[in-house]
């Protein structure tokens, strides 16, 4: 059975880079546009594996989508990497301390992706 992956990201280049990225390493990928939409992934998603995120997105940004799903009791342990364009030491920070499990600045490399993500959801 494939980890369900969701790739949140306002670019859709960005995110079929990433399903491009874990096609055939057995993980199913679901997307979303914003963190709205993505919170509502994350929500609906049974067994999600992982939270791919970007920072800058329009409607719910991916710092406020991950200090909501870290408030959530039930939500708390799921996995989320940040996937972004931005580098600022003080955001990674933030991140970090609002539970992201990593941050990865774009453009990414496919297999440094595809290690974290196997990282985050060995079981």
């Amino acid at each position: 059975m494939d980890k369900k992956i969701l790739v949140i990201d306002d670019s859709a280049t960005v995110r079929q880079q990433v399903r491009i990225a874990f096609a055939g390493k057995g993980f199913e990928i679901i997307e979303a546009n914003d963190g709205v939409e993505g919170f509502e992934a994350i929500t609906r998603c049974e067994q999600l594996a992982a939270v791919i995120c970007d920072v800058n997105m329009p409607r719910m940004d991916g710092l406020q989508l991950l200090r909501l799903v870290k408030s959530q009791q039930h939500l708390a342990t799921l996995p989320v990497l940040m996937l972004t364009t931005e580098a600022q030491p003080a955001l990674v920070k933030q991140a970090k301390e609002s539970g992201a499990k990593g941050w990865l600045v774009k453009p990414f490399k496919p297999e440094q992706l595809v290690a974290t993500i196997q990282r985050l959801t060995a079981s």
